[in-house]
């Protein structure tokens, strides 16, 4: 267990990349997860989430973006479909894909821009089927066995090993 009360299982490597297993007890579990993870990213990451609704996707965004120093709200983008925040060192554009009608519709949202100046959030990535970039870090948020808890599933390539090799949640 660490600090805030989650199991964590080690980083594993595997031949075709990372994958770790992350138990989250509550919701600021998985803030702090999000938080770990924001001085590990840099310009041109990106993090595709999965999990049911409500099972934390935007909470550990919110983690992550006030990690990076935005002190204001951090409302779930299910609505406006993308929100930008002027983060250090590069802006968080966090994308929620729940309700585009076909993946196309990510490129008039500024996906190109996001990718290429800062670090992008990907709620529902899976929307995007084949078009989504092999380069990112898969983070698969689910309910635990009580229903109450979330485990964070961590996937990428081989490189995020490396980088994610000190990360504390």
């Amino acid at each position: 267990m660490n600090a805030q009360g989650s199991a964590v299982e080690p980083d594993r490597m595997r031949a075709d990349g990372y994958a770790r297993r992350i138990d989250l007890p509550d919701a600021a579990a998985t803030a702090a997860l999000g938080a770990a993870l924001a001085p590990f990213l840099r310009r041109g990451d990106l993090l595709a989430l999965e999990g049911d609704l409500g099972a934390g996707k935007t909470t550990l965004a919110r983690g992550l973006i006030g990690a990076l120093g935005h002190r204001g709200p951090v409302p779930s983008p299910t609505f406006t479909l993308v929100q930008r925040y002027e983060t250090d060192p590069v802006p968080v554009w966090h994308f929620d894909l729940y309700r585009i009608g076909h993946p196309d519709e990510i490129i008039e949202l500024g996906f190109d821009e996001a990718r290429a100046e800062g670090i992008v959030l990907l709620e529902w990535a899976s929307r995007l089927g084949a078009d989504l970039p092999a380069a990112r870090l898969d983070i698969q948020l689910d309910y635990g066995a009580s229903g109450r808890t979330r485990v964070a599933r961590l996937s990428g390539q081989r490189a995020w090993a490396d980088r994610l090799q000190d990360l504390r949640p």
